[in-house]
């Protein structure tokens, strides 16, 4: 019996040290705001893995070598419009860049807004970012990684969502479920790519609509709009954006600068010239690329 433990505890170790250990965010029924319906999980592969009506909300792990590990990991928000999650284009393929760079990545499926499988559904996509930041500070020792240098990355709406927890992180949008909700769901640092910020002017109006609906409240809005919500504990933030997005503006990087400006958070920001709308890690561009380089430079200025 004893040998038989000892093997099970071994072997979990190995899995929860692999490259792709994928974990449930809740605990198996108490998934909050869910309600049981008929809606399916889909995955379609069209050159980019789309992820759409997600039921079970997941984080996957990828670890640098422990030689390698600088004890810095970034939990990463794929984009979507909240509609969909790009997952290996704007998460996994993310987070594996970030291997090469010692830096643990971990990829957050994150429940989309679903009038079928949800209740208050503008509020669950912060529900599942919370809690993945409690749940890998709460597992930092397992991971190899430090429980004071767990940053995010977000594009899109994937970047609202990251913006969303870097500015409402404090605010309790669930009743805690376990050890893991003691953890503080504050992001040591914050990377937002041509990110939604603002449901106001200069929104992405496909976001706007799938998060807080068709005919928002004015409070709501407000609430959602996340340069209106940076105040002096928002964490020190890197933005990267191109003039030409179609999609979703540059003023909403440029607003949410000005807000981290005006209340003293320390801020960088680098808008190019062209690349359009969902350019990931770019790496046909020579120009567009050398961001991630800029990312990493900026990363190791924090330590």
């Amino acid at each position: 019996m004893k040998t038989l433990i000892l093997t099970t505890a071994f072997l979990i170790s190995l899995n929860l040290l692999s490259q792709d250990t994928i974990i449930p965010l809740w605990p198996e029924g108490k998934v909050p705001n869910f309600i049981q319906s008929g809606e399916k999980e889909i995955h379609k592969n069209e050159g980019i893995l789309i992820i759409s009506k997600v039921q079970k909300p997941t984080i996957e792990v990828y670890l640098p070598s422990q030689r390698n590990a600088t004890g810095e990991a970034m939990l990463i928000f794929p984009g979507g419009g909240y509609g969909v999650l790009a997952y290996d284009w704007e998460g996994t393929d993310i987070a594996k860049f970030l291997n090469g760079k010692g830096i643990a990545g971990i990829v957050v499926k994150y429940r989309l807004p679903s009038d079928i499988s949800q209740k208050d559904k503008h509020y669950v996509p912060l529900m599942d970012a919370q809690r993945a930041m409690r749940l890998v500070r709460h597992n930092s020792a397992t991971f190899n990684i430090a429980a004071n240098k767990i940053g995010i990355i977000g594009f899109s709406a994937g970047g609202h969502l990251a913006s969303t927890l870097g500015t409402h992180f404090n605010e309790k949008v669930y009743e805690y479920v376990d050890d893991a909700d003691q953890e503080s769901a504050w992001p040591d640092f914050m990377v937002l790519g041509y990110p939604v910020i603002s449901f106001g002017n200069s929104t992405h109006g496909g976001s706007k609509m799938n998060l807080i609906g068709k005919n928002p409240s004015a409070d709501l809005v407000q609430h959602f709009s996340n340069e209106k919500q940076v105040t002096s504990h928002t964490p020190p933030t890197f933005l990267m954006h191109a003039t030409d997005d179609e999609a979703v503006p540059v003023e909403n990087s440029l607003l949410f600068y000005q807000a981290l400006k005006n209340n003293g958070v320390s801020a960088t920001m680098h808008v190019y010239p062209k690349g359009g709308h969902g350019f990931s890690l770019a790496r046909n561009d020579i120009h567009l690329r050398g961001w991630t380089e800029r990312m990493f430079e900026w990363i190791e200025s924090l330590r």
